[in-house]
């Protein structure tokens, strides 16, 4: 075993309280807090003082940001807030990953369009047929732990040995997407959710990532398996429901939403239990908590930090703010999941927390995460695999040297190394 390193903190855990550096937006009034590090404080003040605030975009346009649960709540449940990024007066400006108006998938369309698209794949992340996937999750869980073991003795990255490989390895199953391929589609999607990479290199990520797709779903037109994308093609294509292109913007929404994210809530809960023991052991003695663990844990970190977006189609109102049709609005899912009036304490981790599951880090209303179940299976398998299996699991390096994704739209750690 390597020295024991002292990483504790006596509060919250660092991950949260940083802010990501280049912030699609600010605003204007508290942005000394934001400067100075600190982003809840800043959020907290606008909740209270200005909970719909205006706030400047990139290339000098401006939009709406919402601060409160209520609120947010209020935008993401209301299908006069358009998702069309086609729409004038979208606020596409500082979007990594999400300005390809031309492949949008459905999770930037509206009704009647979306919910004929999204009811295609609904059924295969519903919670009982996902509940079912539990056992194999388990076993990849497993094996990569199996592996971890074997290298007792010597710092192991955490993200690379297993927050990464278990959605990746989950995903690509359920898609029908060669394993193989995963350093292919992991490179490419860190380059579209970059904040930092020039305009020129994302859109060749995105062609390359468009053509990988097109030849991979050209493949299985010929072949399709029994697999998501197999089903869509002899279910939805072959019917004339949709074309080649649906499929392959199909495949692209679910395949980078369906790893990039739990990837680094698996990485940024492990590390928060790291720092808090207490926690960690709280679990460890009653493993019933750990459903409950997973959704606090969801609230307290809401990796996607810059949001949902909308446009107003009408004249709205929304605390005590005028929003007039075709102004756009960014709702901040982090203050929403901080705000006082719902969640006690909220800078506290509290995995006994009994309304933890009311955060937003999924969204809410009828673009609420598809993947949600899926998510939620994973985390709580791997979480409690870990804590079973390495009851000493510790950080490898003191806390500053982790490198922390501040220059990506989801956060989380680029790399976690740990030992035991």
């Amino acid at each position: 075993m390597t020295e024991m390193i002292d990483t504790t903190v006596p509060t919250a855990p660092v991950p949260p309280a940083q802010p990501p550096s280049g912030c699609p937006f600010e605003p204007p009034p508290h942005a000394d807090l934001l400067e100075r590090g600190d982003p809840h404080h800043a959020f907290g003040a606008l909740r209270t003082e200005e909970p719909i605030s205006k706030i400047s975009l990139p290339d000098g346009s401006w939009a709406w940001l919402a601060t409160r649960y209520a609120d947010i709540r209020a935008i993401l449940g209301d299908t006069r807030f358009s998702s069309d990024t086609t729409l004038h007066g979208y606020p596409l400006s500082g979007m990594t990953g999400g300005g390809d108006t031309k492949n949008r998938g459905f999770i930037r369309m509206d009704p009647p369009e979306h919910t004929r698209l999204r009811r295609m794949v609904t059924r295969e992340f519903m919670v009982k047929r996902v509940e079912a996937l539990r056992p194999e999750v388990q076993r990849l869980t497993d094996e990569l732990c199996d592996a971890m073991e074997r290298r007792a003795g010597e710092p192991v990255d955490l993200v690379e040995a297993l927050a990464l490989p278990v959605p990746s390895l989950v995903i690509s199953l359920l898609l029908g997407v060669p394993y193989d391929d995963h350093e292919v589609f992991q490179r490419l999607t860190a380059k579209l959710l970059s904040r930092t990479i020039a305009d020129e290199e994302r859109e060749a990520a995105r062609s390359e990532l468009r053509g990988y797709l097109d030849a991979l779903v050209t493949a299985k037109e010929q072949e399709p398996g029994d697999d998501i994308l197999g089903r869509l093609i002899v279910e939805q294509q072959r019917t004339g429901e949709i074309d080649h292109d649906d499929v392959a913007a199909f495949a692209a929404l679910l395949l980078i939403a369906g790893h990039e994210t739990t990837a680094n809530m698996i990485g940024l809960s492990a590390l928060t239990l790291m720092q808090d023991p207490d926690s960690a052991e709280r679990l460890r003695q009653d493993p019933t908590l750990i459903r409950g663990a997973v959704e606090e844990l969801l609230r307290f970190h809401s990796i996607i930090r810059n949001g949902p977006r909308r446009v107003a189609t009408t004249d709205i109102e929304i605390g005590g703010a005028l929003i007039r049709a075709g102004e756009g609005v960014v709702v901040a899912v982090p203050s929403a999941n901080y705000d006082d009036s719902v969640f006690a304490d909220p800078d506290r981790l509290d995995v006994g927390r009994p309304n933890a599951q009311h955060h937003v880090a999924f969204g809410y209303g009828i673009h609420q995460c598809l993947g949600q179940a899926l998510a939620r299976v994973e985390l709580q398998v791997v979480i409690a695999t870990l804590l079973r299996r390495f009851p000493t699991l510790r950080p490898a390096v003191p806390v500053e040297e982790i490198p922390f994704r501040t220059d990506m739209a989801i956060y989380g750690c680029h790399a976690l190394p740990v030992t035991w």
